[in-house]
């Protein structure tokens, strides 16, 4: 089994929320396919990361999980290629961990 997170901004770098479309037409999405769905939203993470040479970046993230038995890696590399271009990032992270349910 799979625990399968989404680390998803909510605001882009100009402190825009992003259209709720985009998170509401991927949560039907997750759910239709895997059946379930845990959005992490009631107290928003924060990110932070420093590029090269920069002062820290700070995000304001929702985290999207799934459980599954198989991984598909072509339909997650096309989620995360659609997500980068709806959410304007460069990279969206995406990590998959090998869980067992007790």
């Amino acid at each position: 089994m799979h625990l399968i997170e989404l680390f998803l901004p909510l605001y882009d770098s100009q402190g825009n929320r992003f259209p709720e479309k985009i998170f509401a037409d991927l949560k039907n999405e997750l759910t239709e396919k895997f059946g379930g769905l845990t959005i992490h939203s009631k107290a928003p993470a924060t990110g932070l990361w420093k590029p090269a040479n920069d002062k820290p970046v700070k995000d304001t993230i929702v985290i999207y999980e799934i459980m599954t038995d198989n991984i598909d890696e072509d339909d997650w590399q096309r989620w995360k290629k659609q997500l980068q271009n709806d959410l304007e990032q460069d990279e969206i992270m995406i990590r998959s961990t090998q869980i067992r349910l007790l």
